[in-house]
């Protein structure tokens, strides 16, 4: 089995402090490298994911002055800006792969990403051979949620690991976390990564 980690948008807006910035995001920033420090060899890819908004118009209505914190938000991690780097916890060396997403259009799931070289994250994905990932990051309640949905999608094997994301509420966390384990996703904590069942609860 070929094993990944997606690492979900632990950027500096989406982190205390920022524009949309979630509680426990620095905390889940720290936590994910001492996990990956810890369990490197776990892992045949790492693969971290930012939103990367264009500074040019409302990204298809991603943005608003007037946001409604379900289909429209607040300006956030625009290409270049502080708010759009790694929270400085997260040590991006241990990183094998980045994806950017949301030039210009809404973008929630890591798979709606690029590599640096313009190829879709699923061909990259594809050429690497891997059938199971650990989905770690922020927000639980929404990206998280949106690229567990999508590895599930792409017929992988998919583990959210519940100590290490940090949701925008405990009420939409909880349905997300919920909705992911009836599509068969485990639920655990890091430290019971691959010894639970599909579906198992946190």
């Amino acid at each position: 089995m070929t094993r990944a980690l997606f690492v979900i948008d632990v950027q500096n807006d989406f982190t205390e402090g920022g524009a949309l910035g979630v509680t426990g995001g620095a905390h889940v920033a720290k936590a994910v490298t001492d996990h990956l420090r810890a369990r490197r060899d776990r892992y045949d890819l790492v693969v971290a994911s930012r939103d990367w908004h264009s500074p040019d118009g409302d990204n298809g209505g991603h943005f608003s002055p007037e946001p409604d914190f379900v289909d429209s938000w607040p300006t956030h991690c625009v290409q270049g800006s502080p708010g759009a780097e790694y929270h400085p916890d997260l040590d991006a060396s241990l990183v094998d792969v980045h994806v950017l997403k949301g030039d210009g259009r809404p973008a929630y799931s890591l798979f709606d990403g690029f590599v640096a070289d313009g190829r879709p994250f699923g061909e990259v994905l594809a050429a690497g051979g891997v059938d199971e990932v650990d989905v770690v990051g922020l927000a639980t309640d929404h990206c998280v949620r949106a690229s567990a949905l999508d590895a599930v999608a792409a017929g992988l094997t998919v583990t959210v690991l519940t100590d290490l994301v940090a949701g925008v509420a405990a009420a939409p966390s909880a349905a997300a976390l919920a909705e992911l384990r009836a599509v068969g996703v485990t639920t655990v904590p890091s430290s019971g990564a691959g010894t639970d069942s599909p579906g198992g609860r946190a």
